[in-house]
């Protein structure tokens, strides 16, 4: 298909269309819409091959309303098609012919014509790069419709047939609004590893904009469904922090104490390791904290080095922390949860006993972690395989050793290194000593 580029008109056709557009109209009015239809593809063809695109553009809009005022729904779909195969079209005209089809979407009189219209400007703009965003508008729509039919499959389907992130012409606002929704769409049918892929098609830096922080929202809202359902406490952790450093979120009192509970929670949540304990501390020096202290000193149980009891935790803290939905009894998720924390609070004692004791007995390690011995020592081997700590277990003995045995190497290192130390306090004291015994013998002289 030859297609022209040029926006000079070789010729001026607007006294031409002045006439035929008025005739046209008299016609379509007097019920003869195929006829009005005729005597403007010809006027259509002579602005196209001279390249009036003005003149051209107004042709094509008008056999676009004619078709649509008269409820010609069939007559408008097959004219959309023809006008977009013509030889040397113009590629303006086409884009301003198919935005406006794209006005009577709405004005169909049933779901059937809707689909069927939806269908032809699809098939129209199909691998055009110039209406490219009027695709992708169009897609979204029949998405849309898929989706309030039941069929999110089906709808998530159509939608992530769209690269926007590839159109050029389209605004970046709409084109990360486009990835937005293909997300969520993918988490509605469970498709978590291509909503992961989707996800890093957006760049973070584009929220920096405070016009952009709506979108921001949805952004890491869908990124905590994710990372909740994977189990990434610590990555679900850091988008809430995003949504609470937000201004619009910092404004609300509800709203900030909320996304704060929710920070504190899944940090507690987290595995431990060097980044969760960095991050856990620097969220300590929040001021905001201190207008919610009893989350702030369930926090504080993991910061500290000291034992925290499960009993106590559920004593004190277990009501409130019920009530947050990442605790939530009713649901298999949140009691799932539930039993992660409990771990958390295990490791967390076992790494303080680590801290503190350089051997233990395996009785004594139970009453301290209020664990049966079995449970005390998978709870142990887990963190030794992690490397979290050294631990060493004597069963015939019952005892546990945190210091690690050290190698010959090292005995030697270090009691070569007291030797040195130790000469070199001899050789002082002996200069000292000297230094003292000259200053008598001169005073004596004296």
């Amino acid at each position: 298909m030859a297609e022209t580029t040029s926006l000079k008109p070789e010729k001026d056709f607007s006294a031409v269309v002045d006439v035929a557009l008025p005739e046209a109209e008299s016609l379509a009015k007097s019920g003869r819409l195929t006829e009005a239809i005729e005597h403007l593809l010809g006027s259509e063809k002579q602005t196209r091959v001279g390249a009036d695109l003005a003149s051209n553009t107004r042709i094509l809009v008008a056999i676009v309303n004619l078709c649509a005022e008269a409820k010609d729904w069939k007559l408008l779909n097959e004219n959309v098609v023809l006008l977009s195969k013509k030889h040397g079209l113009l590629k303006q005209a086409v884009t301003r012919m198919v935005q406006e089809a794209m006005t009577y979407i709405d004005k169909t009189p049933d779901m059937k014509t809707k689909l069927e219209l939806i269908d032809t400007l699809r098939t129209v703009t199909e691998g055009k790069i110039f209406v490219e965003v009027e695709r992708a508008r169009v897609t979204r729509l029949l998405s849309k419709i898929r989706e309030d039919e039941g069929k999110v499959v089906e709808a998530a389907d159509i939608l992530q047939e769209l690269a926007v992130e590839t159109f050029g012409s389209m605004d970046k606002r709409e084109k990360t609004d486009f990835i937005l929704e293909q997300m969520r769409l993918c988490l509605a049918k469970k498709d978590y590893v291509r909503m992961q892929i989707i996800s890093r098609k957006i760049s973070t830096k584009f929220f920096a904009d405070e016009a952009n922080h709506d979108l921001k929202l949805r952004y890491y809202e869908l990124m905590i469904q994710h990372a909740v359902h994977e189990g990434q406490y610590l990555n679900a952790c850091k988008y809430y922090r995003q949504i609470y450093d937000t201004p619009s979120i910092l404004k609300d009192d509800t709203k900030w104490s909320e996304v704060l509970k929710n920070v504190i929670f899944f940090i507690a949540l987290s595995p431990y390791d060097n980044e969760q304990s960095d991050l856990i501390h620097r969220i300590f020096e929040d001021p905001n904290l201190n207008k919610v202290l009893l989350v702030k000193e369930f926090g504080r149980c993991f910061v500290t080095n000291e034992l925290v009891r499960w009993p106590k935790i559920e004593e004190v803290y277990g009501a409130g922390l019920r009530e947050s939905y990442v605790f939530n009894p009713a649901t298999e998720d949140g009691e799932k949860r539930w039993k992660e924390l409990h771990k958390r609070v295990i490791e967390h004692n076992i790494r303080v006993i680590a801290k503190y004791y350089d051997r233990i007995t395996v009785k004594r390690l139970t009453q301290l972690l209020d664990l049966p011995p079995a449970e005390a020592e998978s709870f142990l081997s887990n963190l030794v395989v992690k490397k979290t700590i050294y631990a060493k277990i004597d069963r015939p003995a019952g005892v546990v050793t945190f210091v690690p045995r050290k190698d010959p190497n090292t005995v030697l290192n270090e009691w070569s290194t007291s030797i040195n130390s130790l000469l070199e306090l001899i050789a002082k004291t002996t200069h000292l000593i000297t230094k003292e015994e000259m200053v008598h013998s001169i005073t004596k002289v004296i």
